[in-house]
């Protein structure tokens, strides 16, 4: 996988709603104006066993669990100062004193790999937030609304979609100044598209539905409409492609201060470790090994998340689970 992948879920993915309700993970079962299902609760408990039943979800979840662990308490966690020079202990291979080894100016590569951690997921989160705020409304009024405002606010898409990824990431970084604010903006705009496609697709399934249509005889205002049917029975599609967005903007910005366009000295990143260790891959092969592997497992993770939430969420592939485990 390299970040000019576009991970897009299947639009129709969790969205086939029923008069009495659906049930994203954790997410409500909306029905028409008649209310909500009683059997919620039940496919909500039915959907969590489901998804503890698969070990490879479970393990992606607890590989993920820890990775936003030390993330949070790298500070505490780490060794040594992410930025404390020891020039004499330069480019030491791995010890008991330093797991990882070191650095050319002698750093501890273990410390910084745990606290670039926090960056990479802080750009990921934000920027995968920032694109779900802007794409999932536009997307949905765009789907809902239709006409001219359909029109030009997917030719829009269209148009940001004909470039790829991290080049119109790129561009974007260039004309603004490299830092993590910029990262953050550019992954968020490039990713925006993708949740507005979803979101989009999604909203044409939902909105022949019979509770939509009853919605709209009774006179409920359309944006009611949208926020209390609409949105919560197309959140199985964008649940999923949440869990995979988070993985390719890991990617990006790892891609993005590669290039030296991402986060600036002295902040760590994963991807700026390994922009530093280009010059000694085979002189210090752990200064490009492990925030390689830190990256590599927490995007697998990521990806293994979604494809096991997919399989929960998507109707066909949830009913052929549930006949295995019965």
């Amino acid at each position: 996988m390299t970040a000019d992948q576009r991970p897009t879920a299947e639009p129709g993915l969790g969205a086939s709603a029923s008069v009495g309700g659906v049930d994203p993970v954790g997410g409500p079962g909306v029905a028409g104006p008649g209310g909500v299902d009683g059997s919620v609760p039940e496919r909500r408990v039915a959907s969590w066993r489901l998804l503890a039943a698969n070990p490879v979800t479970v393990a992606a979840a607890v590989v993920l669990a820890v990775v936003v662990f030390v993330a949070l308490f790298a500070p505490w966690l780490a060794p040594y100062g992410v930025n404390e020079v020891d020039v004499a202990g330069a480019l030491q291979s791995p010890t008991w004193a330093h797991p990882f080894g070191t650095d050319d100016l002698g750093r501890d590569i273990l410390s910084r790999v745990m606290l670039a951690a926090g960056t990479s997921l802080q750009v990921a989160v934000v920027s995968v937030t920032f694109a779900f705020c802007v794409g999932v409304p536009l997307g949905i009024i765009s789907g809902y609304v239709g006409g001219w405002l359909d029109t030009v606010s997917m030719r829009v898409v269209d148009v940001m979609f004909a470039f790829p990824v991290l080049l119109l990431a790129l561009a974007i970084v260039a004309i603004l100044q490299p830092g993590i604010a910029t990262t953050m903006l550019a992954i968020g705009i490039v990713y925006t598209p993708i949740f507005a496609r979803v979101a989009r697709a999604s909203t044409l399934s939902v909105r022949t539905e019979p509770f939509v249509q009853v919605a709209q005889t009774m006179g409920t205002p359309w944006w009611r409409i949208m926020r209390r049917h609409v949105l919560p029975n197309i959140a199985g599609p964008l649940i999923v492609q949440t869990s995979l967005s988070l993985a390719f903007a890991i990617l990006s910005e790892a891609a993005l201060s590669f290039l030296g366009l991402g986060i600036q000295p002295p902040q760590p990143s994963w991807g700026g470790m390994l922009f530093a260790a280009q010059g000694f891959v085979t002189q210090a092969w752990w200064m490009s090994v492990f925030p390689g592997l830190a990256i590599f497992v927490t995007v697998l993770a990521f990806n293994l998340l979604g494809d096991g939430l997919r399989d929960v969420l998507d109707p066909k592939q949830r009913t052929r689970m549930e006949s295995r485990h019965r």
